[in-house]
Order: structure tokens, then C-alpha cells, then sequence
């Protein structure tokens, strides 16, 4: 059994990215990693930017003229 103490946070993340990579195959451990990736930005002042003062009428009502175009 591996003694996990005598290892350094970079052989930690070495050994980790490899059992992903065997149990998810490379495509699969990349999507799993980016569910931990931070982001960047501000999301509230993002989203006030795109929404605005929207109700959730407003909401709905831009979804249904989208579904008209669609």
C-alpha cells in the first residue's frame, strides 16, 4: 500500500491525474478536471450585464419570441 504522508503535493497530483486518466480514459479526466478549474471574473456583475433588471416575465417572454424564430 502507498504511504500517501511521504508524498509531495506534486506527486499527489501526478499519481491522481494518472488514475483518472486509466479510469476515464484523457477525455473523460480533462472534463472531470474542469469541474475544478477556477474562474475568472465577476459573475454577478457579468450576469447584470446580460439580464439587467429582467422579471422573470421578461424572461419567459424573450424565450417564447426565440422559440417563434426558431
Amino acid at each position: 500500500m502507498l504511504d500517501v504522508t511521504k508524498l509531495t503535493q506534486a506527486e499527489i497530483r501526478r499519481l491522481g491525474i494518472e488514475a483518472l486518466t486509466k479510469a476515464l480514459v484523457p477525455a473523460g479526466m480533462a472534463r472531470f478536471m474542469q469541474q475544478f478549474e477556477k474562474g475568472s471574473g465577476d459573475y454577478t456583475k457579468d450576469r447584470d450585464q446580460i439580464l439587467g433588471n429582467s422579471t422573470i416575465d421578461d424572461i419567459f417572454s424573450r424565450i417564447e419570441e426565440h422559440r417563434k424564430t426558431q
